[in-house]
């Protein structure tokens, strides 16, 4: 064991180099993950999907919502078969949302691609299977949907719980939790009196 751990050191003469790298991608690792308000996204916590200020229309449409009471964003977007999925597909997804937002290919209008689509239409049955046993639609998925042979839930409950109108323009007023500023107190006193003193 102690001669593979042996391999993977550097030669001595490039240790110093490879601790001072080795530091600074573990720094940046760490800055990304403080800025990014990554373990945010371990909770269920709504206000975790406003950290991104596009998502603004959903949260507030959601907050003035019946399913505000009962059921967190989680609840709905996210599988709830094992906590391995749950994870998995929050990962997942994160990791999709945190690519286009960083390369700024957001769209006007978000709207839900299809692995999404199937966890909310799953979700919908599992927590309303009990009232909705004798309504047919019940039992449409996704594909059957596409193939006209069934109906998403949300194709006859429109409004529930975000309503037809949620772009980025579509709330402008509203009260949103803000994100925390990364920018540390004394960085911001700096700037300050940087500013006064000018």
């Amino acid at each position: 064991m102690r001669r593979f751990f042996k391999k993977l050191l550097p030669p001595p003469k490039w240790r110093l180099p490879v601790l001072v790298l080795f530091g600074i991608f573990s720094g940046l690792a760490a800055y990304i993950l403080y800025i990014s308000n990554a373990l945010s996204y371990l909770s269920d916590d709504p206000k975790t999907c406003v950290n991104c200020h596009i998502m603004t229309p959903q949260y507030v449409t959601w907050q003035h919502s019946a399913h505000r009471e009962k059921a967190t964003c989680n609840d709905c977007h996210v599988p709830h078969d094992t906590i391995f999925n749950k994870y998995f597909f929050k990962a997942k997804d994160g990791m999709r949302h945190a690519t286009i937002f960083t390369l700024r290919a957001e769209p006007q209008v978000i709207k839900m691609h299809d692995p999404g689509k199937e966890v909310v239409q799953g979700n919908c049955k599992r927590c309303h299977g009990g009232l909705n046993e004798n309504v047919s639609a019940i039992n449409g998925t996704l594909e059957t949907s596409k193939h006209g042979e069934g109906r998403l839930c949300w194709d006859c409950h429109r409004e529930v719980p975000h309503g037809r109108v949620n772009s980025r323009s579509a709330v402008p007023n509203a009260r949103v939790p803000l994100p925390q500023s990364p920018v540390p107190d004394w960085l911001k006193k700096h700037v300050e009196k940087q500013a006064e003193s000018k």
